[in-house]
């Protein structure tokens, strides 16, 4: 026999927020929440290159001397990563640095890069080809070093969820200096972070093991920052290129369409300024030099950045009595 139970209205009304309760629990824990992606903190990589577009859009058009700079010693000064499985080259973590600065500084367009760190495997090619490695000097050495570098994890736990959030965060330090002096005229560090994150609902969600990724990010962060520091620094020194040759008034002269150099464009040419030893800090002094010619550029030659130059005519004052190691040529602003 079959017996029907009655329910009150009360009843009805407690089962009815039970089974509710019941089902959305079964729906919570059927749903996967999606992984994070990864997180880069700001500002990007992508970010940074925009700011420095908008920033190059924001100032005159002039000649991009593309400065020529080495890369010297770049190592691992923390804890992290050190080991006695060293190759003789040095420690893989201050290698990665230098590639990542040295491609960084490439793509900068601002920068004719020599390779310093592995200039001993050139050397041993050079001898083996038996043909002779021609150096080129520098204006500048790039030194430095990884000086912090460390990961963690933050997480947080609830009644029914947790999350997980693993952090990696990266700082370098460069000094340039002058090869002629061994001054260190300036000075700067990059500080790069990157994370990324995953969380569950009653056991249900995203998993993520250590991800050593987040390291190189971090690393190219902060190499990106400080390349950023580095270029806006040498932009405010002063341009300048030679004179390659001179033929009464057709003057051929260092820099061509790489480097910005349009024809129409008006150079100065100045004295090179005497050279004396200052009694309060003992080092050289270039005392301020004279203008004497103003040249116009008419064409470009050359065919990469190394062997490009401009023919130039001379429109004003002269050149007579001077050699071309006596005098440097400036961007005069005109066209």
């Amino acid at each position: 026999m079959i017996r029907k139970i009655a329910f009150g209205r009360s009843e009805r009304l407690v089962w009815s927020v039970v089974l509710a309760s019941v089902v959305a629990l079964l729906q919570g824990c059927a749903t996967q929440t999606p992984p994070i992606a990864q997180k880069e903190a700001a500002p990007s990589i992508a970010s940074q290159k925009a700011a420095q577009q908008a920033a190059i859009a924001q100032v005159p058009v002039v000649p991009t001397l593309k400065r020529k700079i080495a890369l010297g010693r770049i190592t691992n000064e923390t804890n992290y990563g050190r080991s006695l499985l060293r190759d003789q080259h040095g420690d893989p973590l201050g290698k990665q640095v230098t590639d990542l600065l040295s491609k960084a500084l490439t793509e900068s367009g601002a920068y004719l890069v020599f390779e310093r760190p592995d200039i001993t495997r050139l050397q041993a090619e050079s001898q083996l080809t038996e043909k002779k490695l021609n150096l080129v000097g520098v204006d500048a050495l790039i030194i430095g070093s990884l000086t912090e570098f460390g990961r963690k994890t933050i997480g947080e736990t609830g009644f029914a969820s947790s999350s997980k959030r693993q952090v990696a965060f990266a700082k370098v330090d460069l000094r340039v200096v002058d090869t002629n002096t061994s001054h260190v005229f300036f000075a700067t560090s990059g500080a790069g972070e990157s994370s990324t994150e995953t969380a569950s609902t009653f056991g249900f969600g995203s998993q993520a093991a250590y991800d050593g990724t987040l390291n190189d990010s971090a690393i190219r962060q902060a190499v990106s920052e400080a390349v950023s520091r580095l270029s806006t620094e040498m932009s405010t020194r002063p341009w300048q290129t030679y004179i390659l040759k001179a033929e009464g008034i057709q003057v051929f002269i260092g820099g061509g369409k790489a480097q910005g150099i349009k024809p129409g464009m008006i150079f100065s040419v100045q004295t090179q300024g005497e050279k004396i030893k200052s009694p309060q800090t003992g080092a050289e002094i270039t005392l301020p030099g004279r203008s004497i010619a103003r040249l116009r550029v008419d064409a470009n030659f050359g065919d990469s950045e190394l062997s490009e130059g401009s023919v130039t005519s001379v429109i004003s004052g002269s050149l007579t009595g001077f050699k071309p190691e006596q005098v440097i040529v400036l961007f005069d602003g005109g066209k």
